[in-house]
C-alpha cells in the first residue's frame, strides 16, 4: 500500500501522465504540414532549454563532472534510446490516428515492467504486477482494433513506427534508471536530452531536411514549441519519480497520459473510441491502478 515516502514520487509520476498526454495532441497539430523528423528536432531544442532552466534554478549544473563513468554511458544509451523512441513516435502520429498509435506506444508499460522484474530484480509483489500487465496487454490489443476515421491514411505505414517506438520507449526507462543511479534527476535529465538533441539534428542533416526549417507554419512551430515545453516537465516529472520510485510501478502511472490524450483527441480531432476500444481502455486503467496500488 502507499505511504508517506511513496506520495512524492506517485504525484510526480501523476503529473508526468499529464503532461505526456497533452504532449501527444499539441505534437499531432504541429505536424499536419511539418516533417515529422524537423518537428522532433525543433522539439528537442525546447526541451533542452527547459531542462536547463530548470537545472539552473536547483543549482545542480556544476555536478557534471562528478558523475560516474557507467552512470554517463546509459545516460547517454538512455538518450539515443529516447531519440529513436521520438523519431518513431512521431513519424506513426503523422501518418496514423492519434487513438491508434498512443496505445501502442504505451505497450511499451508491459516491456517496461517485463525488464524491471528480470534485469532489475523488483520482484516485490510479483502477482500484482504480472496480473496488471496482464491488463495492460488486453486494454492495448482491443485499442488497436479500431476501425480509420476520415482523416487517417490507410497505408497502414504507422504501424512499425508506433511499435518500434515502444520498443526503444521500454529500453529507455530501464537504461535511465540505471543512468541516474547517483545523479541529481534534473541534471539526468538535461544529459540525456543533449544526447537526444544532437540525435535528432543529425537525422534532419542526413536526410538533407534542413532547408525546411525556414519554412515552418508559424502555428505549428507554435504547437511544436508548446509541446516540447509539455514534454520537458513530464520528463523531469518522470525521471524524479523514475530516480526516487519503483520503476515497474512509475511506468504504468506515466502510461495513463493514455486517459488525457483521448480526451483531448475526441475534442481536437473528433477521434472516436469505438465500445471494444473503450473496453480496451478501461483494462488499461485497471491494470495501472492495481499495481499503482498494491504493488
Amino acid at each position: 500500500m502507499i505511504n508517506r515516502e511513496d506520495f512524492m514520487w506517485l504525484i510526480m509520476a501523476l503529473f508526468s501522465a499529464f503532461f505526456a498526454g497533452v504532449t501527444a495532441i499539441l505534437a499531432k497539430c504541429g505536424i499536419k504540414k511539418t516533417d515529422s523528423d524537423v518537428a522532433t528536432a525543433l522539439r528537442t531544442v525546447v526541451v533542452l532549454l527547459f531542462s536547463w532552466i530548470m537545472l539552473s534554478i536547483v543549482g545542480s549544473g556544476g555536478t557534471i563532472t562528478q558523475i560516474s563513468g557507467k552512470s554517463f554511458v546509459f545516460l547517454v544509451l538512455s538518450g539515443l534510446s529516447t531519440g529513436a523512441s521520438w523519431i518513431c513516435y512521431f513519424k506513426a502520429l503523422s501518418a496514423g490516428d492519434v487513438n491508434k498509435v498512443v496505445p501502442i506506444d504505451k505497450s511499451s508499460t508491459i516491456l517496461s515492467v517485463l525488464m524491471a522484474i528480470f534485469l532489475l530484480g523488483e520482484t516485490e509483489h510479483l502477482a500484482v504486477k504480472l496480473g496488471g500487465t496482464v491488463l495492460l496487454a488486453l486494454g492495448v490489443f482491443l485499442m488497436i482494433e479500431q476501425k480509420e476515421t476520415d482523416g487517417a491514411k490507410g497505408n497502414g505505414i504507422w504501424m512499425p513506427y508506433a511499435v518500434a517506438s515502444a520498443v526503444f520507449a521500454a529500453l529507455t526507462a530501464i537504461l535511465a534508471k540505471i543512468g541516474i543511479s547517483g545523479v541529481e534527476s534534473n541534471l539526468g535529465t538535461a544529459v540525456r536530452t543533449g544526447v537526444v538533441l544532437v540525435m535528432a539534428w543529425l537525422i534532419v542533416l542526413l536526410k538533407g531536411k534542413l532547408g525546411q526549417v525556414r519554412e515552418i507554419d508559424r502555428r505549428e512551430l507554435l504547437y511544436i514549441s508548446l509541446s516540447g515545453l509539455a514534454t520537458g516537465v513530464s520528463w523531469l516529472c518522470y525521471y524524479y519519480a523514475i530516480q526516487n520510485g519503483v520503476v515497474s510501478v512509475v511506468v504504468p502511472i506515466d502510461k495513463l497520459s493514455i486517459l488525457v490524450t483521448v480526451v483531448f483527441s475526441y475534442i481536437v480531432f473528433k477521434e472516436k473510441l469505438s465500445k471494444k476500444a473503450a473496453v480496451g481502455l478501461t483494462f488499461m486503467v485497471l491494470g495501472t491502478l492495481i499495481m499503482a496500488i498494491w504493488a
